[in-house]
């Protein structure tokens, strides 16, 4: 053989820089191969991490969360106009309405926790 192959090796990408790649693909608003072209990833390794991702959630998604009850008041929700207030470590806080989407509060979360 007179030609020469290259062959491109990658290396595989950690639990965390997959996420960070969902969570970048499902806040672009763009389409997936559209994603996929800017990014030089394949559509089958972005609906493989996907789908993966989807089959490691809870299945109820009931799990529970350690919390802690702050000796403040509360404000109202009327006030704030939010159904639910999450503070989170670092002094984060996430509000959020009646009908909000629960599995982009929890990858938002995952974010910004660093998991």
């Amino acid at each position: 053989m007179n030609e020469k192959q290259v062959v491109e090796v990658r290396r595989r990408r950690s639990r965390r820089e997959v996420e960070q790649l969902i969570a970048e693909y499902e806040s672009s608003g763009l389409s997936r191969s559209e994603f996929c072209r800017e990014r030089g990833l394949s559509l089958s390794t972005l609906s493989r991490y996907r789908k993966r991702r989807a089959q490691q959630a809870p299945a109820g998604r009931n799990a529970l969360l350690a919390v802690e009850v702050s000796g403040r008041a509360p404000a109202p929700i009327a006030a704030t106009g939010s159904a639910l207030a999450l503070v989170l470590s670092g002094g984060r806080r996430i509000e959020v309405g009646r009908g909000f989407d629960t599995s982009a509060l929890e990858q938002l979360v995952r974010v910004l926790e660093g998991v």
